[in-house]
């Protein structure tokens, strides 16, 4: 069955301009995971190395309480030390909720929460992190001291604006814009060799026609996506399995930050783009089928207003 509604969101400039940006944030994020990852074992084993103290194990099960580490043992008040000596901007909140610190000593990924935004507890490493997590470790931490913050943070922001749009549609020139800053934080990672592809990936991505035809055998404007060849019903199917698929991982990003933000008692919950991303999903039936779980929990936050 054709999707129609996919068809007619596609259609909508602005909104394929919205999803072209959010999936060059996917393959952004899948390209520094093996960097990142490799990075971060790398200083954790440089601080051990550093410093025996760190190198000693917690024997009092130090905990965060709330956003706050404090009464924490010797080795554990040891590490926070060192995360602040290496955070490039220490009078910054840091996020120790996100850590558990007696497992510092022995796995690098808690070091790394430490560098990203609060909700990253219960993520076990880079490849479960989206983008926002993974640019502000890199953004934070002076052991990527390789890539310059200024093109770091410039990305966060237009991924900010991206994922809080209150319409999930972007201009033309904002795009220029966005093509612009993260062509300049890809060359930054020139010396790592899976970057290459990534910024390969981008770059059609930001070209590719993802418009869709809604007459006779419908079919995608462009000719190849991904190798996938469209010139038949069974191949355009695919190819909409495929556009779903990253449309779907967008939203579901924009939904779990917004609804953690709405159960975060120190954060003032956006309120209004939560109505309009409810009202969003309900307009496109096949969305909200496939968000009901989602769209029942800002239902019930609306209720409770």
């Amino acid at each position: 069955m054709v999707r129609e509604e996919l068809a007619v969101r596609l259609n909508d400039k602005e909104y394929k301009n919205w999803l072209k940006a959010g999936r060059c944030l996917l393959i952004l994020k899948d390209g520094l995971h093996p960097f990142i990852t490799h990075h971060m074992r790398a200083f954790h084993g440089e601080l051990l190395n550093q410093n025996t103290l760190l190198r000693k194990p917690c024997v009092t099960s130090c905990r965060p309480r709330g956003n706050k580490l404090s009464s924490a043992c010797r080795v554990c008040s040891e590490w926070q030390t060192v995360i602040l000596r290496h955070h490039r901007q220490p009078d910054a909140t840091v996020n120790w909720d996100n850590c558990f610190p007696p497992n510092w000593r022995t796995d690098h990924w808690e070091l790394a929460k430490a560098y990203m935004p609060r909700g990253q507890g219960k993520v076990k490493g880079a490849d479960q992190c989206d983008a926002s997590a993974l640019l502000n470790l890199i953004n934070y931490c002076d052991c990527f001291c390789s890539v310059d913050p200024k093109f770091v943070r410039e990305v966060i922001r237009y991924r900010n604006e991206l994922m809080h749009s209150y319409e999930f549609r972007v201009k033309d020139e904002w795009m220029r814009h966005y093509q612009t800053t993260v062509k300049k934080l890809v060359r930054q990672f020139s010396h790592v060799p899976q970057m290459a592809k990534v910024g390969q990936q981008i770059e059609e991505m930001l070209s590719v026609d993802l418009s869709i035809c809604v007459s006779g055998l419908d079919r995608m404007d462009s000719a190849n996506l991904d190798g996938i060849e469209c010139d038949s019903f069974s191949q355009w199917e695919a190819s909409a399995d495929l556009i779903s698929q990253w449309e779907a991982e967008l939203l579901q990003e924009s939904l779990q930050e917004l609804l953690h933000a709405a159960d975060d008692d120190t954060k003032i919950p956006d309120t209004e783009q939560l109505k309009r991303l409810g009202g969003f999903l309900q307009t496109n039936r096949d969305l909200g089928e496939r968000f009901s779980e989602e769209l029942r929990a800002i239902n019930s936050l609306e209720a409770g207003e």
